[in-house]
């Protein structure tokens, strides 16, 4: 039982995270200052693609979750997922100290 509270409330913050994601895309791409528009545009489709994947995520282990979380296929999606998540923090770790936005460059400090 709380292993499947456990899986709903993963889902549920991943969910959480990827909404939370999309709604300051605007002030984030202005957060970057004056930039070519080239630009602007990949920063607002990487950082909606980052929180559609993380809705994306968390939907999926709830879907499969409450239809077998037992199965082979579901334990599959555990994870996948699980490796998903790990590689785009992983992403994030080696590439948002570099760049000179202070929500990214303060949250991590690698010298």
């Amino acid at each position: 039982m709380i292993q499947l509270l456990l899986l709903y409330v993963g889902a549920g913050l991943t969910s959480f995270w990827g909404i939370a994601h999309l709604f300051p895309t605007k002030s984030v791409v202005e957060g970057f200052g004056e930039i070519t528009l080239d630009n602007r545009r990949i920063i607002t489709m990487e950082w909606i693609i980052e929180g559609v994947s993380l809705i994306f995520i968390g939907l999926l282990v709830s879907t499969v979750t409450f239809i077998d979380p037992l199965s082979a296929a579901s334990k599959a999606v555990y994870v996948l997922s699980i490796m998903g998540l790990v590689a785009l923090a992983i992403v994030s770790v080696f590439t948002g100290y570099k760049v000179n936005f202070f929500p990214f460059n303060t949250i991590i400090s690698i010298p």
